[in-house]
């Protein structure tokens, strides 16, 4: 038997382990409409999870139904182990920074994240204390007496959370928290906020459509589709085996192949795929017979590419020639068409500089694609 200390960084693996966020067979209806549909979830204590999907996937309602604004058409949710239906969103243990921070204008930043505290009562002596701690750990002490247009976008960031953690939630809710930041702010931002929920080891709930955002920061990710849940797991877990081409395609990019099982072993599968016409070669078994029809996802970054032809024929290798190139300094993008006009992506790192500004594989260059056994995945929905 597995022991459960192993588990003290990944609790959901643990079958004793109790969850903190239970949500229960919820939905949610809006007359006609569906946004939640029987959902089922748990989010374990400290965790950072990530509700990742499109506009309109029911993402952000179910949000809401956890801070208490929205109510469950039908299900259950629980907090600690207290059920939250009831509970109006003030009586609630949890808190909630919104995707357009709603600062107070007129007020100073040590003000925006004292309200809160003020409005609950607490002695002028505890609200100093509390608000100095948390402008110090989002490093804002020195622009304490600043207001919110006189900050930066990233400063603005920073004190919605402060304003939003200063009153120790047991849960905070975060509606497309960087959204509004630009990229390179935005990767920055994303690891001041996993330093700060790791030190107070709050449970963070956090609604995303930026699948690197969500890749980035996430103990777990639900990725989202029309109000269900496509698939739950670790970041690694949901790009490295996708269990549907809607999330294989909706997490980075993939190269997808229709084809048929033509042979199934114990270790292995091999896939006869028309798009492009190729033997492809898996290195592990399936519960699945052969002759089925499956896809298979292939990583652009998994593909080598090459002007030199292999040594010998082999499965996992077609020819084609270089149709587009996209050259992004550390990567470059290829899309190489194959004989039945077919486009494979491929990405590959430029580890060397180029000679003379020339790239080492140009346009319309004859190519080779080949990748190994452990490469793709089979997906048979």
């Amino acid at each position: 038997m597995p022991d459960p200390s192993q588990y003290t960084d990944r609790p959901w693996m643990d079958s004793d382990a109790e969850p903190f966020i239970k949500v229960q067979s919820v939905s949610k209806q809006f007359g006609s409409f569906t946004a939640v549909d029987n959902v089922d979830l748990d989010i374990y204590k400290g965790e950072l999870f990530s509700l990742l999907g499109g506009s309109g996937c029911g993402k952000t309602t179910l949000l809401r139904m956890l801070a208490g604004f929205e109510t469950p058409s039908s299900g259950n949710i629980f907090i600690d182990g207290v059920n939250m239906n009831d509970v109006p969103p003030y009586e609630r243990p949890v808190n909630m920074m919104f995707q357009s921070y709603a600062l107070f204008p007129h007020m100073t930043v040590e003000n925006n994240v004292a309200y809160g505290l003020k409005r609950e009562g607490f002695g002028k002596i505890e609200i100093k204390q509390r608000v100095d701690d948390m402008l110090a750990m989002v490093e804002l002490t020195q622009f304490s007496k600043r207001k919110p247009h006189q900050l930066s976008g990233g400063q603005k960031q920073r004190v919605a959370l402060a304003r939003a953690l200063v009153k120790s939630p047991k849960v905070l809710l975060l509606d497309e928290p960087l959204a509004a930041l630009d990229k390179r702010l935005r990767e920055q931002t994303q690891f001041e906020l996993m330093n700060i929920q790791e030190q107070l080891g709050v449970t963070f709930v956090v609604v995303t459509h930026d699948q690197e955002e969500a890749m980035t920061l996430s103990t777990r990710i639900a990725v989202m589709d029309t109000g269900r849940f496509m698939q739950i797991g670790t970041p690694t877990e949901i790009y490295e085996f996708p269990e549907s081409r809607l999330v294989a395609n909706f997490i980075g990019n993939a190269n997808m192949f229709q084809g048929r099982i033509i042979e199934n072993g114990p270790d292995h599968v091999v896939v006869q795929s028309k798009q492009p016409e190729c033997e492809i070669y898996i290195d592990h078994g399936l519960e699945i017979q052969e002759g089925h029809k499956v896809w298979v996802a292939l990583r652009p970054e998994k593909i080598k590419i090459s002007k030199q032809a292999p040594d010998e024929a082999r499965a996992n290798q077609v020819k084609g020639v270089v149709h587009d190139i996209a050259y992004l300094g550390k990567i470059s993008i290829y899309r190489v068409k194959i004989d039945d006009d077919t486009l494979i992506e491929v990405t590959s790192p430029n580890l060397s500089r180029p000679k003379d500004g020339n790239l080492a594989i140009d346009w319309e260059d004859e190519v080779y694609l080949s990748w190994e056994a452990s490469s793709s995945v089979v997906l048979s929905k």
